[in-house]
């Protein structure tokens, strides 16, 4: 009695994990299916041989073949390739929502204090209160008009290390000279004249150009996420936690100050704005110490 009903439990099971096989694979085909065209890709690393040493004009051969809405495997990532206006239309106004995001960057989350920035922090509340107050406090017409003498001030700083350097016999690094600008200027607007404190100026530049070329890094685990556990073998986030370290010693003595001084009369900055923000009860959401330096450094790194 007992082996005639374990026999039709154990068929029963049987059938129930095939029917469960069998969906999968459906599911499989049909997302399949629905996906955009794509080239040939190599076992492991995908599409990342036809990219070449100026993939933007591979992307372009490779959508003259394959259609201006193309999927291409970097490695092991699926990625999207909108190649034009029509289709990006299509994405930016109908399908916002989903792209909003960017792709979650082990650096970026290193470096921006768990990605709490404008530019890699997840669509959702915080992002849409982060891009608020850059607008608000940083890119509205009354803000870039209220740092038209801090421009004059700038712009007169840079041409006199124009003139200097023309005066001895070596060629003048016009390029270097303009970056040194651009960073000067964002952190100005951002922490205001006491950026230059101490040389710190110097600081801020060199930080600026090794978390910017960070970011712009090949990174193993970008591509291949299975492969991520090499990172400590490898020392790939070494340089980013450095990085990221001594940007939080910085940002820490630019708040000091400026908290200090909260009611002393002077330029009033970006500073002063996420920590008046901070301490009002009223404020969409509670920015956290760690937010304000995340933001404060997305705004630094702009410039290059």
């Amino acid at each position: 009695m007992s082996l005639s009903l374990q026999l039709p439990f154990e068929l029963s099971l049987l059938l129930f994990l095939l029917s469960l096989v069998l969906l999968s694979f459906k599911q499989a085909f049909s997302k399949k299916a629905r996906l955009p065209p794509s080239p040939p890709k190599l076992p492991f690393i995908g599409n990342l041989h036809q990219l070449g040493r100026l993939p933007h004009r591979s992307l372009r051969a490779l959508a003259e073949k394959h259609g201006p809405l193309m999927l291409l495997h970097l490695g092991q990532v699926p990625t999207l390739i909108v190649s034009s206006a029509e289709m990006a239309r299509e994405i930016i106004r109908t399908h916002d929502h989903i792209f909003s995001s960017r792709p979650s960057l082990k650096v970026a989350k290193i470096l921006f204090f768990d990605g709490m920035d404008v530019g890699f922090a997840p669509y959702g509340e915080y992002w849409r209160y982060a891009k608020k107050l850059c607008i608000m406090h940083l890119l509205s017409n009354k803000k870039v008009h209220s740092f038209r003498l801090a421009r004059e001030e700038e712009v007169a700083f840079m041409i006199r290390n124009i003139s200097r350097a023309s005066l001895t016999p070596d060629p003048v690094n016009v390029s270097e000279i303009l970056h040194a600008f651009a960073s000067d200027m964002l952190c100005r607007v951002v922490s205001g004249k006491l950026f230059r404190e101490g040389g710190r100026d110097n600081l801020f530049r060199e930080l600026v150009k090794e978390g910017s070329a960070l970011l712009g890094e090949f990174r193993l685990e970008d591509y291949f996420p299975s492969l991520a556990w090499m990172g400590v073998f490898l020392g790939m986030n070494v340089r980013a936690r450095r990085n990221a370290e001594e940007w939080s010693g910085v940002l820490d003595e630019v708040i000091k100050e400026h908290a200090d001084q909260v009611d002393e009369k002077h330029e009033e900055d970006f500073v002063d704005a996420l920590l008046s923000l901070q301490k009002d009860p009223g404020a969409d959401l509670a920015l956290t110490k760690e937010d304000i330096k995340a933001l404060l450094l997305a705004s630094s790194l702009t410039s290059f």
